[in-house]
């Protein structure tokens, strides 16, 4: 013990010692402008190297059919839907793309998820990618927030989305989420993430946000919203805060329509700027952009992803972000008020580094081409936009390591990764309402389970039965048939409890008129809210009310532990359902 004591202040005293030595204290500031240096060389380098048709390549992030570069399967299918080649390779080579992204309904990455096709696919697109001239690595990137929008699913980790991360109030969890999502996503060989969603959750009739949104508070927001960015970013995956300016108080999908917000100047710089200006402060890497008209930034009725105003008005010069703007996806409804050779050279000149997903490759990467040899896109404007891309891949390391070793598939969904997330879907369950203490279940009691199928009202049932309730079960449609409420109702009469698993009932007028009815019973109905926090709204009468914030397994099964008292409801609502409880509420047994 004495050595010990004697050894550690020797160690104190020698770095006392080295940090007073002249030079040494700005040791650690010359490495960061030795790296800043090397970086601006090399892009420059590169720059210099590239052609008018590679730097336009750059722009594009794109996805094809295929579980291979040269997965023959859909050949027809790439070519059908404009993709501009029968399979990646092709599309890489013609166009000389700066990045792909993965979806499930592209057979890119399969559900359960194959993580050695997935590995094996990213490393041979980066292979295509360096063979090409200037042998720049791609971005491969997935939206990967968690909860509702996962591409990655089992046996991977699957984590609860950010409003049931915001309900256990904790930015270390938030921060551990994202840590452990990235290392799986690298593991595959994806190294950017179009995640986390920083939009400020407003309006309970949502439809495209809800419980991608950590919170209606905008503090909250910016303060997860910053820890997973951290998270994210400490594992070499580039983060991107969406969507810009905010798209948390509409009700109109940007999918399939064009929103309107209506908040005035001060509500936005309060509200929705508020989580991107603390992410722009933490350094994100990327910022997406919204399908949504704000007049209150702009008159012209255009959205924001083609406004200049917007993009490079508000958000460049007076925000002070020199970081990637992407666009969202640019084959949603949303972006479509322009002819389609017009809506990526338009989103370019409204700010964008990045253009997302066009509908047609082909058509898209021609218009912003010609656009640039005609001077509409200044050579200037091209290259600060290419620069930024560049960079961005140095310092995520994608231009020194591009690929995955195959060691690294070990750290894909591993027992305590699995832990980690059950542990937080734990922590996030939210007690609304508990009349009569009918909650947690008696074992004694028989139990009829039933809802839509969507909300996993299966499973639930699955899971009391094998914790030795007596259950029976049935599942319905999104919205309830009068046949299937008939049925239910006739069943529940066998009941002492019926346990109703709910999705967005709020805004679901059948899913109202089922819940009524089992009501009418005069059995004791537990709803248990798979999807978003306010079904409760559509549905006063229920007697006791539990929160899960999400339809994946892993909330599915908090939620069976919260309804049988293997765990005690912890969570704190993160919003404000009008009428019945405030932001903060939280009951417990």
């Amino acid at each position: 013990m004495a050595f010990l004591k004697r050894s550690g202040l020797f160690v104190v005293c020698f770095a006392l010692l080295f940090s007073l030595m002249p030079g040494f204290r700005g040791q650690a500031k010359q490495d960061g402008h030795w790296r800043t240096r090397a970086k601006e060389r090399w892009v420059s380098h590169e720059l210099k190297k590239m052609t008018v048709e590679e730097k336009v390549g750059q722009l594009f992030i794109v996805h094809a059919y295929g579980k291979t570069p040269e997965d023959p399967a859909y050949a027809e299918t790439n070519i059908e839907k404009g993709r501009g080649g029968t399979n990646f390779k092709e599309i890489i080579e013609k166009y000389h793309i700066g990045g792909v992204i993965y979806f499930n309904w592209s057979d890119n990455i399969s559900t359960p998820v194959d993580a050695r096709q997935v590995q094996q696919l990213s490393n041979g697109l980066q292979k295509i990618a360096l063979k090409q001239k200037p042998r720049i690595p791609l971005f491969i990137s997935t939206d990967q927030e968690g909860g509702a929008v996962a591409r990655v699913l089992e046996p991977g980790a699957v984590f609860p989305g950010n409003m049931a991360l915001a309900a256990t109030r904790s930015a270390a969890n938030a921060k551990k989420a994202a840590e452990i999502m990235a290392v799986e996503l690298k593991s595959l060989g994806i190294n950017m993430d179009f995640a986390p969603d920083l939009d400020v959750n407003v309006n309970p009739a949502n439809p495209v946000i809800g419980v991608r949104s950590y919170s209606e508070n905008p503090d909250l927001v910016a303060s997860l919203g910053i820890a997973q960015i951290a998270g994210f970013q400490s594992q070499n995956v580039a983060a991107t805060g969406k969507h810009f300016p905010g798209h948390g108080d509409t009700n109109v999908d940007s999918h399939y329509g064009l929103p309107v917000i209506h908040h005035d100047l001060k509500t936005l710089n309060h509200v929705d700027l508020k989580p991107f200006k603390a992410a722009i402060a933490s350094g994100v890497d990327a910022i997406m952009t919204a399908h949504i008209v704000v007049p209150a930034l702009d008159g012209s009725g255009l959205p924001a992803t083609l406004s200049k105003k917007i993009m490079t008005g508000l958000l460049r010069e007076k925000l002070g972000y020199d970081g990637l703007i992407v666009t969202d996806s640019l084959d949603m409804s949303g972006a479509n008020v322009l002819p389609p050779g017009q809506v990526p050279v338009a989103a370019f000149n409204a700010g964008a580094d990045i253009l997302l997903n066009p509908p047609d490759v082909e058509v898209a990467w021609n218009a912003v081409r010609n656009a640039v040899k005609t001077g509409e896109i200044s050579r200037k404007r091209l290259d600060e936009s290419v620069a930024r891309i560049l960079r961005v891949k140095y310092e995520r390391g994608i231009v020194r390591n591009p690929f995955t070793s195959e060691k690294s598939l070990s750290y894909f969904g591993t027992p305590e990764h699995l832990k980690a997330a059950q542990k937080m879907a734990d922590e996030s369950i939210t007690m609304v309402k508990n009349e009569n203490q009918i909650l947690p279940l008696n074992q004694t009691k028989k139990i009829f389970v039933t809802g839509p199928s969507v909300a996993n009202s299966s499973r639930l049932a699955g899971l009391l039965k094998e914790k030795g309730f007596i259950t029976e079960n049935m599942g319905t449609a999104a919205a309830p048939t009068q046949a299937e409420t008939a049925t239910a109702v006739g069943k529940a009469q066998n009941a002492d409890v019926i346990v109703a698993a709910a999705y967005n009932a709020n805004t679901n007028t059948a899913q109202q008129a089922f819940l009524r009815a089992l009501k009418k019973t005069g059995k004791p109905v537990v709803m248990v809210s798979m999807g978003n926090p306010y079904d409760i709204m559509g549905a006063p009468d229920v007697d006791a009310n539990l929160l899960a914030y999400g339809n994946r397994s892993v909330s599915v099964q908090s939620a069976a532990k919260a309804l049988t008292g293997e765990i005690n409801p912890g969570g704190k609502l993160p919003v404000t359902i009008p009428g019945y409880a405030p932001f903060g509420h939280g009951l417990h047994y």
